[in-house]
């Protein structure tokens, strides 16, 4: 049997080799259905893993909390962040403020500035700063004006000057830059549009909240202590929220960030499912190429197939060698198609800024599906090789 499969498979690649460009064609389909699996699926993984990477740098185990309140009461009180604080497994409690102010630098006014308030607490639990301090505690008394500017705000209003000890006005008050915030160089980043405005610039949250009018905190993260169950941190935050409201509907709303982390693995999951399915269309097209390009080899050959038949060659052995040549060509595309696919993955995380990692199911799925092809749509044309009748076949023109 083994010298059965040897011969089979050399008269193949002959025959193979014997009609170079009608091979490449026929293999084209393979090719670009295994290379779209393989970039796809890769891409894509690339893609949500390092949206995930940012999620969880962000904080596994940090859960929003936006409370509007009611009519009777709006927003969170200090004694109310008090309160969250000593919620069961909540490691710390940092209020954040949004605003969107003017600025003056060096006497040029920037209409379009984004201020974000934030206690020393954001810092404990995010490596954000590139240079310079963060800001500490003792800058949350409200009569601390001190600042942390991002690159944005670098670039429309102190291009050229010495960042770290310049002075920018606020609302009136005159802050001194303390430190620079890192550039944000992540897929989420790039999709920001930062255009719209002329940078950002973080204060103590109680200073934000004077600028915003507001009189109590709406935004706060919440971090959980390690080891805490997420689940029952929400739990917990929402008895005590009840509590606090009353049991007000709408008053405010929790998001936990594990939970989305566990919804993008799903969506990660169906994406690669749905992408892997789109692209083997192009293999099925392909093996329909293998199929017709067999089914003229075959007519093609008919004589030589009638003399092997007629000096004794088994129907077997003649089945075994159109089959062994669908695969080969399958196979030979399969492979083909898996370092294309690769090549343009990888181009496309450089271009995309994203992780690269050769996904090792996609390529199994690319390399087992150009299998599968190549023995179903192979299968028919060798069986109707070995079944002519030699006479008949030594009779056709």
């Amino acid at each position: 049997m083994g010298g059965l499969f040897g011969q089979s498979f050399k008269m193949s690649i002959k025959n193979i080799r014997s009609n170079k460009m009608r091979s490449f064609l026929t293999m084209l389909g393979i090719i670009i259905g295994v290379g779209a699996v393989i970039a796809l699926i890769t891409i894509v993984q690339g893609v949500t893993d390092s949206i995930m990477n940012e999620f969880t740098g962000l904080g596994a185990g940090t859960i929003s909390v936006s409370a509007p309140g009611t009519a009777l009461k709006s927003g969170l009180t200090e004694a109310d962040l008090e309160t969250l604080k000593n919620v069961p497994g909540v490691k710390a409690v940092n209020p954040t403020v949004s605003v969107m102010t003017s600025a003056v630098a060096d006497g040029e006014v920037y209409d379009k500035v984004s201020i974000d308030g934030e206690s020393a607490v954001y810092f404990q639990n995010n490596d954000v700063i590139e240079s310079g301090q963060a800001l500490s505690a003792a800058d949350m008394s409200g009569d601390s004006y001190v600042c942390i500017v991002d690159h944005s705000f670098i670039d429309n209003c102190l291009w050229g000057k010495k960042v770290l000890g310049s002075t920018i006005l606020l609302d009136g008050y005159e802050y001194t830059v303390i430190g620079v915030r890192k550039k944000d160089d992540s897929v989420m980043g790039a999709m920001t549009d930062t255009s719209s405005y002329d940078g950002t610039v973080i204060v103590p949250y109680r200073n934000a909240l004077k600028m915003s009018g507001a009189r109590n905190i709406t935004g706060v993260d919440v971090y959980s202590e390690e080891g805490a169950s997420s689940d029952a941190v929400v739990s917990n935050l929402r008895d005590a929220l009840d509590s606090i409201y009353n049991d007000a509907d709408n008053a405010y709303s929790v998001f936990s960030m594990d939970s989305l982390l566990s919804t993008m693995n799903t969506v990660k999951t169906m994406l690669q499912t749905m992408l892997g399915g789109i692209a083997s269309i192009s293999l099925v097209v392909g093996g329909i190429g293998i199929m017709n390009m067999m089914l003229v080899s075959v007519s093609e050959r008919t004589k030589e197939i009638g003399l092997r038949k007629a000096l004794g060659a088994e129907p077997m052995r003649i089945q075994m060698q159109f089959l062994i040549e669908a695969v080969v060509l399958s196979v030979f595309g399969g492979i083909i198609g898996v370092i294309i696919g690769e090549i343009v993955a990888y181009v496309g995380a450089v271009m995309l800024k994203t992780t690269y990692s050769a996904s090792v199911s996609a390529i199994m799925l690319g390399l087992g599906f150009s299998l599968a092809v190549g023995i179903v749509f192979g299968w028919a044309p060798a069986r109707r090789a070995s079944r002519l009748n030699p006479i008949d076949a030594l009779r056709a023109e």
